[in-house]
């Protein structure tokens, strides 16, 4: 299927065009590209009123009928680079490879892992800036109204199927899951040669120079392996505590087998080498794992966490990792630049001033009046959602780059 139509959804209010990454990502295309914001906040005033009409998707476009506000239609199309043949054998053997990823796309969910692997092989499946190019009746030569209404309606459709970023892209749901299924195939016919014959002494001596061709990397694990089990009848020998010792040994095959998938990924070469974990930051990912209480105890103390702030910092981590701890624990005050960029961004969540929330700035907080919720800015320009649970302020969720949309997940969980 080489294109789809959308009827036209409903009016939304009070909420995000995008709950899903993919979508706010999509969204962010296209503040990025719009050089006037107030277009883009007209646009999604028009969206929300529901003036978007049935979308059609096809291979490097979108258009849709988008009403003004005296009814006047005005054809709209967003035309979006196709991916070219190379980019598509690229993707397609990445994804046929992972059978993680054809699952997710099955279950309509982008994992931020296909998208990774696929920017480290040098596809970009998500537009960036200036990749949304619009194309309006009005005549308008940058973003109108109209595109980026339509743009905040193809968000929604996005949320509900990622494949239909994939069309637009250049293939079709069927086209594409058809060749997936070839490649998958031809992967598991595929025979390893039997090792050749020996050979004269005299023949290796004279082809000395002939370089043999390296072996192949290894299989992927699919589970990690099963750490041995260590109690029994025979004491542990003084000082040794075995339950910590059998935690510790099924993470290593955790992370090994971890290590081992990242390294057999396309353009594993081009991807930057992590930082190294403090052993405050190993120490919360080890508590995260879920140990037995004993280990658990041990962490909070060979740390300085007490047991209630350990988990604070454990559910830190879920929602982000490293990143997400550092905004649990830093309190700092942002730079005059950064600050700029932060009321900045504030300023263009929402609409008017109405229907923007009251906050109250402390260094780099912002305490949502009447409420317990609070977005914390992080130092990568990110918003992160906090929510007073008995007296303190507990994570809520991961990094959004759209205040709003992290406020408003907020307050529709709390």
């Amino acid at each position: 299927m080489t294109e789809r139509t959308f009827d036209a959804l409903p009016p939304v209010q009070g909420q995000a065009f995008a709950h899903s990454w993919w979508g706010r990502a999509w969204l962010k295309a296209l503040e990025d590209t719009a050089l006037d914001g107030q277009q883009v906040k007209a646009g999604r005033r028009h969206a929300r009123a529901g003036a978007v009409g049935a979308v059609t998707v096809r291979p490097g476009r979108i258009t849709a009928l988008v009403r003004d506000r005296d009814g006047t239609p005005y054809r709209s199309d967003v035309v979006i680079q196709q991916l070219s043949e190379t980019d598509w054998d690229r993707f397609l053997d990445l994804v046929a490879d992972r059978a993680g990823h054809i699952a997710a796309l099955l279950d309509r969910d982008m994992s931020p892992h296909l998208v990774e692997d696929a920017a480290a092989a040098g596809v970009d499946l998500l537009p960036g800036i200036g990749d949304l190019e619009p194309e309006c009746g009005c005549e308008a030569w940058d973003h109108c109204p109209h595109t980026t209404a339509l743009c905040h309606q193809v968000a929604r459709l996005l949320d509900q199927d990622p494949f239909v970023l994939l069309l637009m892209r250049g293939r079709g749901e069927r086209q594409l899951l058809d060749e997936l299924q070839e490649r998958s195939t031809a992967r598991t016919t595929v025979h390893t040669p039997e090792p050749p014959a020996g050979r004269p002494a005299r023949e290796a001596f004279a082809a000395h120079t002939v370089v043999p061709p390296l072996p192949g990397p290894p299989p992927p694990v699919e589970i990690p392996g099963r750490p041995p089990v260590l109690t029994g009848d025979t004491p542990a020998a003084p000082g040794i505590d075995v339950e910590a010792l059998e935690f510790l040994i099924a993470d290593a095959a955790v992370r090994a087998r971890r290590l081992l998938a990242e390294a057999l990924a396309p353009g594993h070469e081009m991807t930057p080498v992590a930082e190294e974990l403090t052993p405050r930051q190993d120490a919360v990912r080890l508590a995260s794992a879920a140990p037995p209480e004993g280990v658990t105890a041990r962490l909070a103390t060979g740390c300085g966490y007490a047991p209630a702030e350990l988990a604070r910092a454990v559910r830190a981590w879920g929602y982000g990792g490293p990143a997400a701890l550092a905004v649990l624990e830093e309190d700092w005050t942002p730079e005059p630049d950064a600050l700029a960029r932060a009321r900045a961004a504030l300023a263009d969540a929402w609409e008017d001033d109405e229907s923007a929330p009251r906050l109250r700035v402390t260094r780099n907080r912002w305490t949502m009046v009447g409420a317990d919720a609070q977005l914390r800015y992080g130092r990568d320009g990110g918003w992160w959602p906090y929510r007073k649970e008995g007296g303190r302020w507990q994570p809520a969720g991961g990094r959004d780059r759209d205040p709003a949309a992290a406020l408003a997940t907020l307050l529709a969980e709390g």
